[in-house]
């Protein structure tokens, strides 16, 4: 691992509505509490919560005491909108960045100035040097928009090569994809640490929406099972906490960096797993 111990962290989306703002406000305490190496909040498509995003990351890391890292997408990013940002967060003190290449809304058709996520990260760096810890999203069941697997492994290499330090992944459900793909990393001499993305399973039909959407597979037996229960959502908490437990629970003991939970805005899923595989207090650096 290039960072002293596993790196934990737990992802938001900007709040729209004061309510949803008391909300995480409430969550974000509850996971503070447990010290994660950084929180990170999210990007909306093309740009949408360009402005949410830079105050929630301002508010979170004030007023929680934890690094917080903001996503950054090329889609409808110039260079000029996006070196004014990257100013703005060094003067707030963030110092570190998710960049992304992001979603394209639906009717968009020009990208923006940069068209891939290594174009930004190059960027990044020739504008604010070592400045950022840069994290890049990784696809052990290959993005869904790639050609071939082969393709797949150039494009996140390129992301490498460009200047990032660590890499989050997709969400997923199996563990043989994750380290089938940090395997295939390794032989190609990238080795960075390549962190497991894990969304907690606590509403199938929203997660089965998420997952048609972003190519991640849910295995049959957990997709049947979770179909069986219907409506019974202290069910679906249930299998699906012991499903998410279990699958990190191998994931740290064959050697992962760490875990980002893609917590929606809510703690109690997240910290249902963190205490099950009893994680307790975090004292990473």
């Amino acid at each position: 691992m290039t960072q002293s111990g596993p790196a934990y962290s737990f992802e938001f989306f900007p709040p729209k509505t004061e309510e949803g703002i008391s909300k995480l406000t409430a969550t974000s305490r509850s996971l503070a509490a447990v010290h994660p190496r950084f929180f990170s909040v999210t990007f909306g498509a093309g740009g949408s919560t360009r402005d949410r995003t830079f105050d929630t990351v301002v508010d979170l890391q004030q007023h929680s005491g934890i690094n917080t890292a903001p996503h950054l997408s090329c889609i409808s990013s110039t260079r000029e909108n996006i070196r004014k940002m990257l100013t703005r967060y060094q003067q707030q003190g963030i110092d570190h960045i998710v960049a992304l290449r992001g979603d394209m809304p639906s009717g968009m058709v020009e990208a923006g100035e940069f068209r891939y996520a290594n174009e930004l990260i190059t960027f990044i760096r020739e504008t604010t040097a070592d400045h950022f810890h840069i994290e890049v999203a990784a696809y052990p069941e290959y993005h869904p928009q790639a050609t071939s697997p082969d393709r797949d492994l150039q494009n996140f290499k390129r992301k490498v090569e460009a200047g990032a330090n660590s890499a989050i992944t997709q969400y997923f459900y199996n563990t043989d994809a994750y380290f089938r793909f940090v395997d295939r990393c390794r032989s190609v001499n990238l080795d960075i640490d390549i962190v497991p993305g894990v969304m907690p399973i606590t509403n199938y039909f929203q997660l089965a929406r998420f997952s048609d959407a972003c190519g991640a597979e849910i295995p049959r037996w957990i997709r049947k099972r979770l179909e069986s229960y219907g409506e019974d959502l202290e069910s679906i908490r249930t299998f699906g906490e012991e499903v998410v437990t279990k699958l990190c629970a191998r994931l740290l003991d064959e050697g992962a960096p760490g875990l980002h939970f893609y917590t929606l805005n809510r703690a109690e899923p997240a910290l249902a797993i963190w205490n099950n595989l009893g994680l307790g207090n975090s004292t990473q650096g």
